[in-house]
């Protein structure tokens, strides 16, 4: 069976990797002003018409996947994640440390339309799906034979409530620490919740 080639990259490849970058791009804006993109609204925040952004980008799934890959994984560890459970947490916390700070302002955008009276429906927010949560999950799965499946779901929410974009505008804004600081206050803080968790 012959394998599919991206439309972008047959013919003038640079060019449809510019338009391609663009159309991504305008999904990311669209998202930190709190707009869930879709093919159409990307192609005109773009300048790009509908039609020829529909070669690269088929549905609107694809194009957010495009502007952030990491929304369809179910696993942050890799192939060969530690036996650990502290230290496959720390591979998870580094990675959405990571993702925060590249994705700042549309996290930022989605945490403010959640906060709107009444709120918006779950899914017009993207970025906001409680994945983290299952990442956590995943990364503590060593420690579910000893704490119960109930008790491990339990700590990776306590986890994911003292790391992730509320308590880091917190932490900028209102404590005034840089944002690489107030990146290690949260693992600190994620450390201290699992030392407890595994203490008692």
């Amino acid at each position: 069976m012959d394998r599919i080639v991206p439309y972008e990259q047959v013919g003038r490849s640079r060019q449809k990797g510019r338009t391609r970058a663009a159309l991504v791009a305008a999904a990311r804006e669209l998202l930190a002003d709190g707009v869930t993109p879709t093919v159409e609204l990307a192609a005109d925040r773009a300048g790009i018409s509908r039609t020829t952004s529909y070669r690269y980008f088929r549905n609107q799934r694809e194009l957010l996947l495009a502007a952030y890959p990491e929304l369809e994984s179910a696993s942050l560890l890799g192939d060969r994640p530690p036996a650990g459970a502290a230290e496959r947490l720390e591979l998870v916390l580094d990675h959405i440390g990571r993702q925060l700070l590249a994705s700042e302002t549309a996290m930022r955008a989605a945490l403010r339309l959640s906060l709107q009276v009444p709120a918006p429906p779950r899914d017009a927010l993207v970025v906001r799906q409680g994945r983290a949560i299952r990442w956590i999950e995943d990364a503590l799965a060593p420690l579910r034979d000893e704490l119960g499946k109930a008790a491990v779901h339990r700590l990776a929410i306590a986890i994911r409530a003292c790391f992730g974009i509320e308590p880091f505008v917190w932490l900028t804004d209102i404590a005034g620490l840089s944002r690489r600081a107030a990146i290690e206050v949260m693992h600190g803080s994620a450390r201290a919740v699992l030392r407890a968790a595994m203490a008692r």
